[in-house]
């Protein structure tokens, strides 16, 4: 309850942020707010960086939030930011989910097909899958995979996360478990070299190292930290650039949840 309390209140703060301060109708651009608000990145990485420090899965929730809103200066890799990004003025859940965001059962090819759909190439979608090395998933999301032994996982791995996610679905759905076991709070290779033996979490994750034609990056990211940063980096602001409504399209919400 505490942990939802403070990523609801951080996220209405930075909408709050971006809606106080008075805009244009230019496009994206780092510097955005230069002049109607220089205070902007100060303040937010301020605040980011106080949330993280109470919550460590804090960071995990905005990179999240960001790939779902699009399809800071965290504990890892920075880059520069576009601003101008505007909300949409309708708000559907049948269309959240109807197929844009891939699930954690995905193929390799749905996933290469879901993100090329975005402009996405398979190098942004293994590099952006790097962002598992924080966070956790939910009992409910990885069950079938930890359960099934051809799945392509690891016995030991596998019956690590069964202690806390039972065969039947029930009271355990909403156990979570951390989707890098080694280092869950640092931003690093060891997401990738779980999938070299063969312990991605979710059916998503290890489908990026299964004998396809993504096996490759796995393996280079696996060893160049500075590779993955890049790569990481290039498609946060791909990303960032899908179909953005600016100017006088769109709206600045009073509520995040809804369309004012």
């Amino acid at each position: 309850m505490e942990y939802n309390k403070q990523r609801t209140m951080l996220i209405v703060m930075l909408i709050i942020i971006m809606w106080s301060c008075c805009y244009s109708h230019a496009q994206l651009s780092s510097d955005f707010y230069k002049e109607s608000c220089p205070s902007l990145f100060y303040v937010v990485r301020r605040e980011v960086q106080r949330a993280v420090t109470r919550e460590r899965r804090m960071a995990a929730s905005l990179l999240r939030l960001f790939f779902h809103d699009c399809f800071v200066n965290l504990d890892g890799p920075g880059w520069s930011v576009k601003l101008g990004r505007r909300d949409s003025t309708t708000a559907s859940f049948t269309t959240a989910n109807s197929g844009v965001i891939p699930p954690p059962t995905s193929t390799l090819d749905n996933l290469i097909n879901r993100f090329r759909a975005q402009g996405l190439s398979s190098r942004d979608m293994v590099a952006l899958s790097g962002a598992h090395t924080i966070g956790q998933a939910r009992c409910v999301t990885f069950r079938d995979r930890i359960y099934n032994e051809s799945n392509n996982i690891e016995l030991s791995f596998a019956l690590s996360r069964q202690r806390s996610c039972s065969a039947a679905s029930g009271s355990s759905d909403n156990n979570e478990a951390t989707l890098d076991i080694h280092s869950p709070g640092r931003f690093d290779l060891n997401y990738y070299r779980q999938l070299l033996n063969h312990r991605g979490l979710l059916t998503s994750d290890q489908v990026l190292y299964s004998g396809g034609s993504t096996d490759s990056l796995v393996v280079s990211y696996s060893r160049s930290l500075n590779a993955f940063y890049r790569d990481f980096v290039r498609g946060m602001v791909k990303m960032g650039d899908i179909k953005p409504l600016t100017g006088s399209n769109g709206e600045i919400r009073n509520n995040c949840r809804r369309p004012n």
